[in-house]
């Protein structure tokens, strides 16, 4: 029998990897954006934030969102990675509502069925059950639903998409992208270095282990910064760099190129979960960076 809850996404990491409070989680975002406050760049087209537990990637996120100015009306893209399932392309909700602890978010499914026609294959349709997995996504969404009250959300989760695909997806979105009330959210962590990722280079010549991981992390920042993704491409094959929403960052350094848009992007905050000086050890790195209009 059909239930309404079968067409929502339920808020399944709340309270675990964030409060599931909504007075609470409202508490601790405005902390975060409060400590993150600076002067506020305008006409933002995207940013690119974190999505590990509030307490590790909050502030940092927050970096990014306090750019964000309070719109209604707006229509928000959000692409993250698979973290549990292997999808060749993109993945799209048939989903209605994403909740959150402050509320439920519409999808826009009108919107989602047109992307779907008209990327034709290099897609799937996820179910409830890989998306309530996958925390990518939901991490974004209390400050997507703080940034950008009643906005229609687009959910995207990327798989592991060839350099082709990435081209043929940014093909289809570039067109929403160009308007104004549309803003694109990239969930990606970066270098998550340690025996348990099996992902350990160390550059001495760059001090310790941690600043070491802070340079490999800032060469690829800076070809996003620069909106080069032929670089990007060269250099995740060089150095095998455990950033985990590689694919979405490609997707958006389409789109942008695809744009013709005069646009500028630049790193808002940098960070890690731990300063790594033994070899034993692990860290998580986390960048927020804005894309805005010039």
């Amino acid at each position: 029998m059909y239930s309404a809850t079968s067409k929502i996404r339920e808020a399944s990491h709340a309270g675990s990897w964030y409060i599931g409070d909504g007075k609470q989680l409202d508490a601790q975002l405005n902390e975060f954006l409060s400590k993150a406050k600076s002067e506020v760049i305008p006409n933002i087209k995207a940013i690119i934030g974190p999505h590990a537990g509030f307490s590790y990637s909050g502030p940092t996120a927050a970096f990014a969102y306090q750019h964000s100015l309070q719109k209604e009306k707006m229509r928000v893209f959000l692409l993250g990675p698979c973290h549990h399932t292997y999808i060749k392309g993109i993945g799209l909700s048939e989903l209605e509502m994403y909740e959150t602890p402050f509320g439920n978010i519409e999808l826009d499914q009108p919107t989602i069925k047109q992307i779907s026609q008209e990327l034709k294959k290099n897609f799937v349709f996820t179910n409830k059950d890989i998306e309530e997995q996958e925390h990518s996504l939901e991490m974004h969404l209390p400050f997507i639903y703080k940034a950008f009250p009643k906005c229609k959300l687009i959910p995207i989760m990327v798989g592991a998409t060839s350099e082709e695909q990435d081209a043929q997806v940014a093909s289809v979105l570039v067109k929403y992208f160009l308007d104004p009330n549309t803003i694109f959210v990239i969930s990606s962590d970066f270098c998550h270095w340690g025996k348990r990722f099996q992902y350990t280079p160390y550059n001495k010549e760059h001090g310790e282990i941690h600043q070491s991981i802070a340079n490999l992390d800032a060469q690829a920042i800076k070809l996003i910064e620069s909106h080069n993704l032929k670089g990007f491409y060269e250099y995740l094959e060089k150095t095998e760099n455990t950033i985990c929403g590689r694919h979405p960052i490609c997707v958006l350094l389409n789109i942008i190129n695809q744009s013709k848009l005069q646009l500028k992007t630049q790193l808002a905050k940098y960070n890690q979960s731990s300063q790594v000086t033994k070899q034993n050890d692990s860290s998580v790195s986390y960048a927020a960076l804005v894309t805005n209009l010039l």
